[in-house]
């Protein structure tokens, strides 16, 4: 399902170049779209946004990788730099291998890292070579 179909209030359709998309967007609307890489290999699905609440803006985007090797579902932290939104194909594209995605320090539903740790928010910038903002 795409933005457009998640889209309650109307602000997507075509209204000639007037209202938001794609400078702006609605966070609500994006929850759900899928993330693939350059390669064109789908790597996970936008499940939450976690803003900054000292500067308002978001953080980190939480994904949801498929089923690795049958063992269930595993979340990212995903720097929002790390993220640009395909707006022709309605999804977020990341320039990442689908191997190192894999093999990225996530955690499950019941054990969420202190996102607020700095130690912990420059080893998550470090493996995705972003830079916090």
């Amino acid at each position: 399902m795409s933005y457009e179909e998640r889209d309650d209030y109307g602000m997507y359709r075509n209204k000639h170049g007037k209202g938001p998309g794609p400078e702006l967007m609605g966070a609500n609307t994006l929850i759900g779209d899928h993330v693939h890489n350059l390669q064109n290999e789908h790597l996970g699905v936008i499940k939450e946004f976690m803003v900054d609440m000292r500067t308002g803006a978001i953080a980190y985007a939480v994904m949801s990788s498929s089923r690795f090797l049958g063992l269930g579902e595993k979340l990212f932290a995903v720097p929002w730099q790390a993220l640009a939104l395909d707006a022709d194909h309605k999804r977020f594209t990341m320039d990442i291998p689908k191997e190192r995605i894999e093999n990225a320090p996530g955690f499950d539903t019941d054990h969420w890292p202190d996102m607020a740790d700095t130690r912990w928010m420059g080893a998550v910038h470090a493996y995705f070579g972003t830079q916090p903002a």
